[in-house]
């Protein structure tokens, strides 16, 4: 993590939420994908690549949240990231795939609020190995990068 997220005055407990309702919205018109992958910041993407890298960011840092919190090292970040798409990644999208992220993901929001929720301004901006816990959420906040990818498909 090198450059320092920007924050606002909006309540941190409210941005994850905000971004995953963002996402299922783009996500709601991948229905409509026809298989032909786009080509955008240097890699392939397609719905579920989008969708699998927007759970691996929110698992990630919340992982991070809490074991900072705990006062513990976080784990070792070993997501292979964006450059890499997986055969699953190519697989169609369905009504079932979007039910499955709908409640995948509603879940990790709700998690961020309930956790960032509960912690009072000065243990959000404490500093901790760089970035404070408000500018690490404004960062995961930022998690839509991946769905826009994809973006909005026609119906």
């Amino acid at each position: 993590m090198t450059e320092l997220p920007e924050v606002d005055d909006r309540d941190p407990a409210t941005l994850v939420p905000a971004a995953v309702e963002e996402i299922l919205d783009l996500a709601r018109t991948w229905l409509a994908w026809d298989g032909t992958p786009t080509l955008s910041d240097g890699n392939v993407w397609t719905p579920h690549k989008a969708l699998r890298r927007v759970a691996d960011h929110l698992i990630d840092h919340l992982g991070e949240i809490e074991c900072r919190l705990a006062g513990v090292p976080s784990l070792p970040d070993r997501w292979h990231g964006r450059t890499l798409t997986l055969d699953s990644d190519w697989a169609r999208f369905t009504e079932a795939d979007l039910d499955e992220a709908t409640s995948r993901l509603s879940r990790l929001a709700a998690y961020y609020a309930n956790r960032i929720g509960g912690l009072d301004d000065a243990t959000l901006d404490a500093p901790r190995d760089g970035w404070t816990l408000r500018q690490v959420v404004h960062h995961v906040a930022n998690v839509r990068y991946y769905a826009a990818q994809v973006g909005r498909l026609a119906p």
